[in-house]
């Protein structure tokens, strides 16, 4: 069941790959962005597993001996798993990433980001960050799975964890980038600012592998919702001790034509206010899919049982989507 799952979602995968370059072509814009939600949509109701995903929880947790399961096993259902906390990842980072994305590359106050986000610009970018969430969460479970066979420490492990997840992700995290900020796809600019990027990844998948241990060493979390806090208490940590390198990408990715100069784009103001609300933002975001991870994906349980019920919630959001 769990290998069918994984093959459901490589060629959802696939599928999702093709309609993204299709995209970055500029073929068909006014309706790719409705039919990959509606894609996703299916493919979460029919492939996602039953079990609790928690996609960036359980690939920090220690492999289960199972002499029934092999390690491509393993990889593959952990690639099938995360479809619904990418939905709810999805919903989080189409209210927060144009902030956040505003504070570190436009150096607004916050106040003036959130003045420059619509509501129809949030919603208009779910349409972005669930496909290609669809595409990161299984790529991110396989890289941290995978790594749990090995015999590397948590920090070398993250450190090779980082490099991988941007050298094969970057085009999809500078398209969804650029479509929180509006401006235009071009597929020359889909690796911009890949040093820094990749050494942000680097140092965040680091950071994430010392500091998930040792607070929940420290803290020893007995609740889910305790677990959710510690969870969310190492997103901010990790983003702030990677954060000198998201500075970095900031200031690369600046339009030529309006880039700050040095001296004024890495003001101390610009960068406590960057760092702080944007660490924040993150920490508290997943710390909240985290928890209602679980109640959704008892919905789509639900959903999948029942599939009148599930084409209706579809067809109401084409209706929506009019």
């Amino acid at each position: 069941s769990r290998v069918r799952d994984a093959c459901c979602s490589s060629a959802f995968a696939r599928l999702l790959f093709r309609s993204f370059v299709l995209d970055t072509m500029a073929i068909r814009r006014s309706n790719m962005g409705f039919l990959l939600l509606l894609v996703a949509l299916a493919c979460t109701l029919l492939c996602s597993p039953r079990a609790v995903p928690r996609a960036l929880v359980v690939a920090d947790e220690a492999p289960a001996d199972d002499d029934g399961d092999t390690f491509f096993t393993k990889v593959f259902a952990a690639a099938a798993q995360g479809c619904t906390a990418a939905f709810v990842a999805a919903i989080l980072s189409a209210m927060s990433e144009p902030v956040v994305n505003r504070l570190l590359v436009k150096r607004m106050t916050v106040s003036a980001a959130l003045n420059d986000v619509q509501i129809a610009d949030v919603a208009k970018f779910f349409l972005t960050t669930f496909p290609t969430n669809m595409l990161k969460f299984p790529v991110f479970e396989v890289i941290n799975r995978a790594m749990m066979f090995t015999s590397l420490s948590p920090g070398v492990s993250g450190f090779v964890s980082g490099w991988l997840f941007c050298t094969i992700m970057l085009p999809v995290t500078n398209y969804r980038f650029r479509k929180s900020m509006g401006w235009p796809i071009k597929p020359e600019l889909l690796y911009q600012a890949y040093i820094p990027t990749v050494v942000r990844d680097i140092l965040y998948g680091w950071a994430r592998g010392l500091a998930g241990p040792f607070l929940l060493d420290l803290f020893a979390p007995t609740t889910f919702f305790h677990k959710a806090a510690v969870f969310g208490l190492t997103i901010w940590a990790s983003c702030i001790l990677s954060s000198p390198c998201n500075e970095w990408r900031g200031f690369t990715l600046q339009p030529p034509e309006k880039k700050l100069p040095f001296w004024e784009y890495f003001k101390p103001i610009n960068y406590a206010r960057s760092t702080g609300i944007g660490s924040t933002i993150m920490g508290i975001a997943l710390m909240i899919g985290m928890l209602v991870t679980p109640y959704a994906e008892t919905a789509f349980g639900y959903l999948k049982e029942h599939v009148a019920v599930a084409l209706s919630v579809v067809a109401l959001i084409v209706a929506l989507a009019k």
